[in-house]
Parts: structure tokens; sequence; C-alpha cells
């Protein structure tokens, strides 16, 4: 069975592979083109330098899997929102894997102050990661209409949202 832990440096290969197969081959992201490892690194330095959480699913040590959130913008008044993004290997989906990412995401953004964790959804064809966000509580709260173009074809954008916490009942600290 797999583990979710904090992704270590040494996960960057396996964390770039993952993510250049669903650009290359998937609509849940928007990218054309695989980002390079060092790219990866820079992304992930830069989640982490905020103190948010950047996780992998691993069955010893083989990297099955990642999560992060961010920012969902960078203007201070949405300093307590963050946009999530997850991604499964091609021979883990369809086992669990997504949703179990997913749940450990949303407790590690909790525990770093994240009021509301957004899902910005690539294609509104995306079952699979529409259906693993309604799993784990998120509801619908959206479509953006034919906004990209991948694939020769306009894709939607399918938005989600989940309170985390105290969500909106009471001010920040």
């Amino acid at each position: 069975m797999p583990i979710i832990r904090p992704s270590q440096s040494r996960d960057l290969p396996a964390i770039a592979a993952i993510y250049a197969h669903h650009v290359l081959t998937g609509t849940g992201t928007f990218e054309l083109e695989p980002p390079s490892e060092s790219e990866m690194a820079n992304r992930r330095t830069d989640v982490l330098s905020k103190g948010l959480p950047y996780l992998v699913a691993a069955e010893g040590d083989t990297v099955l899997g990642f999560a992060y959130c961010n920012w969902f913008k960078p203007r201070p008044a949405y300093r307590f929102s963050a946009e999530d993004s997850i991604y499964v290997a091609p021979q883990a989906q369809g086992h669990g894997l997504g949703r179990a990412l997913l749940t450990e995401l949303a407790t590690q953004a909790e525990k770093a102050g994240v009021r509301k964790l957004i899902a910005v959804i690539g294609d509104s064809a995306n079952t699979g990661s529409i259906g693993v966000h309604r799993c784990v509580g998120f509801s619908h709260v959206g479509v953006l209409q034919s906004c990209g173009w991948k694939f020769d074809q306009w894709r939607d954008v399918v938005m989600m949202d989940k309170a985390l916490g105290l969500g909106a009942t009471s001010a920040p600290q």
C-alpha cells in the first residue's frame, strides 16, 4: 500500500515524468509542453517557500502520484484560498490513490492556514478529476466554457471548491 509523505528533492524525476505524461496525453492541465525537471524543482521550491504542502504517494522508492496547493491568486485578499493540483501515474489510476492524496492535501493545507481549497479542472470531460474532487467533498461552482485550446479543441474549465476548517464562518487569525 502506498504511503503519502512530504515530497523530497529525490522525487523530482518521477514527479516530472508523471506530469509530463499528463501534459502530453491529457486535458487536466492546459500546459502544452512538459516543463523540465529543473522547472518542476523551481515550482516545488516556490510552493514549499510559502509554507504550503507538496506531497507524494510512494510505494517503496516508486512515486505513484503527487499533490500540492498554491495560492489561488497573488493578491493579499486571496491569502486564505489555495488551488490544488493532483496527478497520478497512469499505472496507479483507479485505485483510490488520487482520493487519498487529495484528502491528505486538504488536511495539510488546513494546517497551513488555508480556509478554501479550489479546484480548477481542465476539461469538463475530465470525469476522473471531477469525481475525485466530489468524493473528497468539493462542490461544483461553475464552468468557464471554451477557455482553453488543447489537442485542436476548445476545452472548458470546471471550478469546484471546498471549505477547510472554519471556512468562512469566522475571521481568519
